[in-house]
């Protein structure tokens, strides 16, 4: 499914998309195992050599997301998500899907906040094509008013699927439109019903032409290649695109909250209660070096599973909760957001379970951890970058990622030894500092009729 959801869900940025990946030493180029260069247009071109089969994956990440939505539009960057599979002048309807499938390929997509993605996996020599198909899509994309008016459509159910109908959806979204007060990154990425129903061919049109260039992209391709053939190819499809005269980014203030947000939401297809809260912290694009990394291992002992804190604590000790959790999703231009989560057992307040989620948040921000603990949740964090590896997929994102917010490829290449040197001073500095009720919003989902 060509979806935001894809990203937004954060597998891409909590799972497969996780940020360190690699433990490479350095070398030519960025290193030994990738390889950069920008083309004449400005394409940014970055290739990791992955030779255990004749395969690869092209992943092309333009530098425009929904924060960069016009006002009033907003939605507008992951309606785009859409229309780049509406076909092409010389590829109309399917033509994009079906060449894809002929070539035994598979393609997808996704948008954040800061990013919209698009990839394709394919065999080693159909590499060419599937960079002629995305060159022709960058350039001659049809936005007819027919197919203008039905991706719209096909939004707007989207988000009535996913959005409107799951109340944990929607309760998220209020959070984060309370968190980030007028920044961009309050309104959610697929956009509000009222502003998606405003997008029409002129406004596509003039967001097209904006922000779909090559030099406002970077391409990453992981598989079976080396750097003059990646090049050869690039030079051959993309060479061809002529650089657009591009706007920089808004760079957009962050208000500073001056008390905590609370809401309580009742919902009348809301199986259970649930308690959540956001705190906004700083992202690992803007984040003093370390700072990123200890709140990464601040969210793994929280609440990064059964063996975390707040799960012993509130499910197992005190059986006040049948699930809890914490995630620190850091990889963002502007504002992370660090958020915790508990779901109480039947008959126990949400009162009991913030309450008991509060005292053990406060022992954080009073003492380090035990050194067993930041070791293990140091240990499961660079585990999971190694079992990574093995897929094309996961490589290519993380590399990716890193270069569409402005960070480099020698930072996902860090970033394991930084996550290593994460200290218990380090962490209770941290603690101390997110969890800091004035940034942060609390929710109650209360399914209606509830006592």
């Amino acid at each position: 499914m060509r979806s935001w959801r894809t990203t937004r869900a954060r597998l891409l940025i909590a799972a497969l998309i996780s940020f360190g990946l690699l433990t490479a030493p350095a070398g030519a180029a960025t290193s030994q195992r990738t390889f950069q260069f920008a083309m004449p247009n400005g394409l940014v071109v970055l290739v990791i050599p992955d030779h255990r089969a004749a395969a690869v994956t092209q992943m092309l990440w333009f530098r425009v997301g929904a924060a960069d939505d016009p006002p009033g539009l907003g939605g507008l960057a992951h309606f785009f998500e859409h229309m780049m599979f509406r076909g092409t002048k010389s590829l109309p309807g399917e033509g994009y899907e079906q060449a894809i499938a002929r070539n035994g390929g598979d393609s997808n997509a996704f948008t954040t906040h800061d990013y919209t993605c698009f990839y394709e996996q394919v065999a080693k020599d159909r590499l060419r094509i599937v960079m002629a198909l995305e060159a022709d899509r960058m350039a001659n994309l049809d936005l007819s008013e027919s197919n203008v008016n039905t991706e719209r459509e096909v939004v707007l159910e989207e988000r009535r699927l996913t959005v409107d109908n799951d109340p944990q959806e929607l309760v998220e979204e209020q959070m984060e439109a309370a968190l980030h007060l007028s920044h961009p990154y309050g309104r959610p990425v697929i956009g509000w019903p009222t502003e998606i129903r405003r997008i029409g061919r002129t406004e596509a049109q003039a967001f097209y032409d904006q922000h779909y260039a090559p030099n406002n992209a970077v391409l990453v391709i992981a598989g079976d290649v080396t750097p003059a053939e990646v090049r050869d190819d690039a030079q051959a499809t993309y060479g061809k695109l002529p650089a657009k005269s591009h706007k920089p980014r808004w760079e957009f203030g962050q208000p500073p909250r001056l008390g905590e947000t609370r809401l309580m939401v009742l919902s009348a297809v809301a199986n259970v209660p649930s308690f959540s809260r956001i705190y906004r912290v700083s992202s690992y694009a803007e984040a003093e070096p370390g700072q990123a990394e200890a709140l990464e291992v601040l969210a793994q002992i929280l609440g990064g599973g059964e063996s975390s804190a707040l799960y012993e604590s509130l499910v197992v000790e005190k059986r006040l909760a049948t699930d809890a959790g914490a995630s620190y999703e850091g990889m963002t231009r502007d504002a992370a957001e660090f958020s915790i989560y508990a779901v109480p057992r039947s008959g126990v307040p949400l009162e009991a379970v913030e309450r008991a989620a509060d005292q053990v948040i406060t022992g954080f921000a009073q003492r380090a951890p035990a050194l067993k603990d930041i070791e293990r949740a140091k240990t499961q964090l660079v585990a999971k970058t190694i079992y990574r590896r093995d897929s094309q997929y996961a490589l290519a994102a993380a590399y990716g990622e890193a270069l569409a917010i402005g960070m480099t490829a020698d930072d996902v290449e860090a970033w394991p030894a930084r996550i290593r040197a994460v200290s218990g001073t380090a962490l209770l500095k941290e603690a101390q500092i997110a969890f800091d009720k004035r940034e942060a919003v609390s929710a109650y989902l209360v399914p209606k009729g509830s006592k």
